[in-house]
């Protein structure tokens, strides 16, 4: 049996969502614990080039719905890039979690070989549904995901391996 572009994207997407959600509520506490006001680790960065906790959140939410739409040619969502508190974080996650499962696996079938054309600060880009899954969406999916994580153990957040892959 071969692995579906479906399988692939979507349960990988809703998973690793799960496992942010449960991070960020993680942070709320510690914050509220710690007696830090919230938007300092919302706003956080590893370094000051980098991009805050925020929008670490928001690239991610726009990869996995992007990702979805364009594999299955639905329009992709958009949302505003506004949330400033956990709660609006959560509930962006919780959008996207909600337009991902809307997805019908059998939308992704042939995606593999259909043309995706982004539109990047370089210009233009042309992938196969399998290549801009594989190569583009999900490694940069990880780096954001990976980033909020570490962005957020940085400052202090009692986090391990676990609380990012989730349950076994």
């Amino acid at each position: 049996m071969s692995l579906s572009m479906y399988q692939a994207s979507v349960p990988v997407f809703v998973r690793m969502f799960g496992n942010l959600s449960a991070i960020l509520d993680k942070a709320a506490a510690f914050a509220e614990a710690k007696k830090i006001d919230p938007s300092v680790l919302v706003n956080a960065r590893l370094a000051v080039d980098m991009l805050p906790l925020s929008k670490q959140v928001q690239i991610a939410s726009d990869a996995a719905k992007g990702a979805g739409a364009r594999l299955t040619g639905s329009d992709v969502p958009s949302f505003a890039d506004t949330e400033t508190t956990f709660p609006e974080l959560q509930a962006r996650i919780a959008k996207t979690v909600d337009f991902l499962k809307g997805l019908d696996a059998a939308q992704f079938d042939g995606s593999e070989s259909k043309e995706i054309v982004l539109t990047l600060a370089k210009g233009e880009v042309t992938f196969k549904g399998d290549a801009y899954l594989l190569n583009f969406v999900l490694p940069n999916f990880y780096f954001h995901m990976t980033t909020a994580y570490a962005i957020l153990r940085h400052n202090g957040l009692d986090l391990g391996k676990m609380d990012y892959l989730g349950a076994l």
